[in-house]
């Protein structure tokens, strides 16, 4: 199954290892999950991820920082986006989540921020659920139990 994580779920998980941000992480990295990237999503953790104020709050290296960012390029599922689906979310920058999703089919997008993603009622886009880290890995443990 392919999911879209949005930022600050990845963010979460590299603050803390506990925590559901932290267990869709290794799903991803176990195989369980598929993980969909897109340049300009990979580009948007990259800058979170590496800011200094971000290390700081990890205590981790650039160097750990990106040997995760070089996993995630490895083990993404590459999503070329051909066409600009813009459903004018509250936050433009999340747009470049919900384009993922609906190129790459993920049938998620994985957020922190679920308010951001409410987007245009004449928009519908049923297929993918916007749904935080716990409520995903209660839907995930329910389907694979």
């Amino acid at each position: 199954m392919n999911i879209v994580l949005d930022t600050s779920i990845l963010f979460q998980a590299l603050y803390s290892s506990q925590g559901a941000s932290h267990a869709v992480l290794r799903l991803i990295r176990s195989g369980d999950l598929k993980l969909a990237l897109s340049i300009p999503v990979f580009d948007e953790y990259c800058d979170v991820l590496m800011r200094t104020s971000s290390l700081e709050q990890f205590d981790l290296s650039k160097e750990d920082i990106q040997k995760t960012l070089d996993f995630i390029a490895f083990i993404g599922v590459k999503t070329d986006i051909h066409y600009l689906l813009r459903p004018n979310l509250r936050d433009e920058n999340d747009n470049i989540f919900m384009e993922l999703a609906f190129a790459s089919d993920s049938r998620y997008i994985i957020t922190k921020n679920i308010k951001d993603f409410t987007y245009r009622p004449e928009l519908k886009l049923e297929e993918i659920q916007i749904v935080s880290s716990s409520e995903f890995l209660k839907k995930w443990r329910e389907q694979n139990a």
